[in-house]
């Protein structure tokens, strides 16, 4: 049998737009995965008693939800998995009832099952339809618990996507608890990912999935550019609770298919405060979320980009440049040349880390245009000694003798990029001892080129 890593929760919603909250009943049907490897250890116990308990909880919360139905259906838990495994074994132990009785009904029966088999998962969900009777205001929702992957050579992606093309169920929901990484792909082709990393946030992940559930509140964060229109996208949203300062979602901002913001679901008894990782970052803060309605957050991020290109032959070395607010010394970004990034609308300034530095000053970035700087490609200087000495690189104008790096001492061959230019080095052997023993040698770099000096 194949080790399974997870608790997991599959959300498979099926509603009507056209009916009101108030009008529908919501059904829930839990799956629960009572196979043996239930029995690994989770957190502070193993991983059937926390499954237990945390349902338990979560049970009693549900009783006084109004329009609410429930019911259980188990899978694992009728026969040993030696010597073989069935992989029909699935059945609906509580049918659909009010909410005020089921919910102490599958409490009970949850607390009396103990693991025995495998997990066919595919197999269950196909059978859970049967489960739904005929109902014209109903949405259908169900919630798998599982510790683990399908191990009877079913498919839950397909089974799931036949069932939302009958319109049993509409997307899923996942969500992993303990969830091996590598299994993350594996659930997430059935709908929407939840991580549950341990047993502390698991009741506050399902309380936020029930909150989509049943009440429907939805959100979506507005990007908006300079024509107020929401065009900005792929940059990642921090929600924190205003109150605790704590991080409470991470999510990477996504226009849908017909181009508007995604949406996403935020526990609705929480003030927030957003952070848009743009450059430099954007902050709403005091956002409140109105429960059972879809609540849009407008946040003002017009961006454009930024290209940064050598101007010549290319070479072995790439240099990068420091981006900052114009008129501030606070970093913004590093960003390397033959990279484009994205930054929000106003005027920079760029300091180039080449040999010598080059200073870029009022650099404009415009709403969803290309500003693009070149810089000349370096040349290289080939420095070789016979022995150890100090020195150092100079521009000269004619006027000022300009300081550009010191060459490394201990080194007897050394290669250092400049910009091209005219350039003259100053350099004494450490045995010399008289100041006019001072070698200087004028060269000149060409971009791409190595020159050669001898000290």
């Amino acid at each position: 049998m194949m080790n399974k890593r997870v608790f997991s929760f599959l959300f498979i919603l099926n509603f009507s737009f056209l009916i009101s909250h108030s009008q529908t009943t919501n059904r829930i049907l839990f799956i629960f995965d009572d196979s043996y490897s239930m029995y690994a250890p989770w957190n502070s116990n193993i991983k059937i008693e926390v499954a237990k308990r945390i349902m338990g909880e979560f049970l009693d919360s549900l009783k006084g939800l109004p329009n609410l139905e429930l019911a259980l259906r188990c899978y694992g838990h009728t026969t040993f998995i030696k010597p073989e495994r069935n992989c029909k074994d699935t059945k609906l132990e509580i049918p659909f009832a009010k909410a005020t009785v089921n919910a102490t009904k599958i409490k009970q029966r949850i607390q009396k099952l103990e693991p025995l088999g495998t997990t066919p998962i595919a197999y269950s969900l196909g059978e859970s339809a049967a489960d739904f009777t005929p109902c014209s205001n109903c949405r259908n929702i169900v919630i798998l618990i599982t510790d683990g992957i399908e191990e009877c050579g079913g498919v839950p992606c397909e089974v799931s996507a036949e069932l939302q093309k009958k319109g049993i169920f509409l997307r899923p929901f996942v969500i992993g608890v303990g969830l091996d990484v590598k299994f993350a792909d594996v659930f997430g082709c059935m709908g929407k990912f939840y991580d549950v990393s341990n047993e502390a946030n698991f009741k506050d992940v399902l309380n936020l999935v029930l909150t989509e559930a049943i009440s429907q509140t939805t959100v979506q964060v507005d990007l908006l550019d300079l024509a107020r229109k929401p065009t900005e996208t792929d940059v990642n949203m921090t929600f924190y609770d205003a109150a605790t300062k704590q991080v409470k979602y991470n999510y990477l901002h996504t226009l849908n298919h017909r181009g508007n913001p995604d949406t996403i679901v935020l526990n609705p008894n929480i003030t927030y405060d957003l952070m848009v990782h743009t450059i430099p970052p954007v902050e709403k803060k005091g956002i409140t979320i109105q429960q059972g309605r879809h609540n849009v957050i407008p946040v003002d991020a017009p961006q454009g980009y930024l290209r940064l290109e050598l101007d010549g032959a290319l070479s072995k070395y790439f240099p990068t440049c420091v981006v900052r607010r114009k008129g501030e010394m606070n970093t913004l970004n590093i960003q390397d040349f033959g990279k484009t990034d994205k930054y929000i609308v106003g005027k920079y300034d760029i300091e180039v880390l080449t040999l010598p530095r080059i200073y870029l000053n009022d650099v404009e970035i415009k709403q969803s245009s290309t500003n693009t700087i070149k810089v000349p490609t370096s040349g290289s200087a080939y420095i070789t000694k016979v022995s150890n000495g100090t020195g150092s690189i100079y521009t000269d104008d004619g006027k000022k003798v300009t300081w550009v790096c010191n060459l490394n001492k201990n080194l007897m061959n050394e290669i250092i990029y400049l910009q091209p230019g005219t350039y003259k080095m100053e350099f004494r052997y450490d045995g010399v001892r008289e100041t006019t023993g001072t070698i200087e040698r004028k060269f000149t770099i060409t971009s791409a080129v190595t020159t050669t000096i001898k000290l």
